[in-house]
C-alpha cells in the first residue's frame, strides 16, 4: 500500500511540473528550476511512455495529464492495472488483487506536507522548492544519461530539508535538446528506491475530461479511505 502511494506521489511530482523547462544563460539550480514552474503554468496536457523500477519491481505503461491536476496511468505491465486522479478521487485499480482503492482528496487551502493532494496540483513545486534544496548533480553542463549513453541530460538533486518528507532525495534528468524530463530517481528514507524512465511525450493535444474518468470493474473489492487506513 506504501509502495502506491509513494508511486502516486512520484508520478505527481512529473505532473506538477518537471514536464519541460526553458533555461538560457541561467547560473544557478534553484533559478533554474524557477522556470520549470513558470513554463508549466503554460501547459495544457501532455502524455508519455513510462517505465518504473521500484528495487527489483519493473512496470511500464502511459501517462496522460491534463492541466492543472488530472492524472492517469494506464499500466501494460501488469496489464489493466490504473491509477487515476480526477481532480476529487483518486483512484487505484489492482487487477491482480482484483482490488479497488479509492481515497476523496480535498482541493481547497494548503495542503499538507506530502500530502498526495499538494503534489498533484499547480502548487506543487512550490511545495518542493519550500521543502527540498535544490543542486546541480555536477553542474549546469549537459552529461551522459548513463556511462555508455549519447544521450545528454542536465541533473538536478533536491534534497529534503526535514524528515518529514516522503522521499530522502529525488533526482531529476533533462534532456538537454527537447528540455523535457528524462528520469527521475526518488530514494525514500528506508533507502528504497524508485526510478521513473519517460519517453515520446505528446504534448498540448487538447485531451478530453473524460480521459480522466475510470470505472473500475464491478466485480472488484472496494476500499476507500486508504490512505489513512491502518
Amino acid at each position: 500500500m506504501k509502495k502506491i502511494t509513494k508511486l502516486f506521489i512520484c508520478a505527481a511530482v512529473l505532473a506538477t511540473g518537471f514536464t519541460n523547462l526553458f533555461a538560457q544563460n541561467i547560473t544557478t539550480a534553484s533559478a533554474y528550476f524557477k522556470t520549470i514552474s513558470e513554463y508549466y503554468a503554460t501547459l495544457k496536457d501532455y502524455e508519455c511512455d513510462f517505465e518504473l523500477k521500484i528495487e527489483k519491481d519493473e512496470t511500464s505503461g502511459k501517462i496522460s495529464f491534463k492541466a492543472p491536476d488530472l492524472l492517469r496511468m494506464d499500466y501494460e505491465n501488469p496489464q489493466e492495472q490504473v491509477i487515476c486522479f480526477n481532480g476529487d478521487t483518486l483512484t487505484i485499480y489492482l487487477p491482480g488483487a482484483q482490488a479497488v482503492l479509492q481515497q476523496a482528496v480535498s482541493s481547497s487551502g494548503e495542503n499538507a506536507k506530502g500530502d498526495v493532494s499538494g503534489i498533484a496540483t499547480p502548487q506543487g513545486l512550490s511545495l518542493l522548492s519550500r521543502y527540498y534544496t535544490v543542486a546541480y548533480k555536477t553542474g549546469q553542463k549537459a552529461e551522459p544519461l548513463d556511462e555508455d549513453s549519447d544521450e545528454m541530460v542536465v541533473k538536478f538533486v533536491l534534497n529534503r530539508k526535514s524528515a518529514a518528507e516522503s522521499f530522502r532525495s529525488i533526482e531529476i534528468s533533462i534532456n538537454e535538446k527537447t528540455k523535457l524530463i528524462r528520469r527521475m530517481e526518488a530514494v525514500t528514507p528506508k533507502g528504497e528506491t524508485f526510478v521513473f524512465n519517460f519517453y515520446d511525450y505528446k504534448l498540448n493535444q487538447g485531451l478530453s475530461d473524460q480521459r480522466f474518468i475510470y470505472d473500475p470493474p464491478s466485480s472488484a473489492n472496494d476500499f476507500n479511505n486508504f490512505l489513512f487506513s491502518e
